[in-house]
């Protein structure tokens, strides 16, 4: 069935939107929140909430890239259950992918941040659509989706080797690139 098709179906609050979405991308969105969480109950739960979400934001929302807008939600949430259980334990997923990351990005902030963080959101995407395209599916494969070293490489076919340095190379460029426009870490 075709994302129009869908939505429509979530506009006309046909629940079997939520069995066309699971049927479609289900799979996906509980492959980003594994990656995330590495908890098969939480990730469930992750991708049911993402589900309850589109219920409630269509109408009247109409996302025009239905599978990155659930994915963005899916991720959302993912993050936001692994930050409540941080408290409970170190390590996993998302604190080696946002470890990584952390040299090249910005220490969030406040509401004074709001128009910097738009500001690195499109330098993010100039920066993205920049880099070759094998690279840039490395990165987001890393650091949007959450998959492992070994998964990348073996979706692309190389080597982890090849995985790694391209995403130390990538990570230097995003920090030079940031910080040649002035955002700060």
């Amino acid at each position: 069935m075709e994302d129009s098709q869908i939505i429509e179906l979530y506009w006309n609050r046909d629940q079997r939107a939520i069995r066309e979405t699971d049927g479609k991308y289900g799979k996906l969105l509980h492959s980003i929140a594994w990656n995330l969480l590495h908890s098969r109950e939480d990730s469930e739960e992750c991708v049911n909430d993402t589900y309850l979400r589109a219920w409630d934001a269509i109408p009247p929302t109409r996302p025009g890239a239905f599978k990155t807008w659930l994915g963005q939600i899916t991720r959302n949430l993912s993050l936001d259950r692994w930050k409540s259980r941080r408290a409970e334990k170190r390590g996993g997923g998302a604190e080696l992918l946002l470890g990584e990351l952390e040299d090249c990005l910005p220490a969030p902030g406040g509401p004074e941040r709001t128009v910097e963080d738009q500001e690195l959101a499109e330098l993010l995407g100039v920066f993205l659509r920049g880099l070759s395209r094998e690279g840039r599916a490395m990165f987001l494969r890393r650091y949007w989706y959450g998959e492992s070293m070994a998964e990348i490489a073996r979706a692309l076919g190389c080597g982890e080797g090849k995985v790694k340095s391209s995403l130390f190379r990538s990570r230097k460029a995003l920090r030079d690139c940031l910080e040649k426009e002035g955002i700060g870490l």
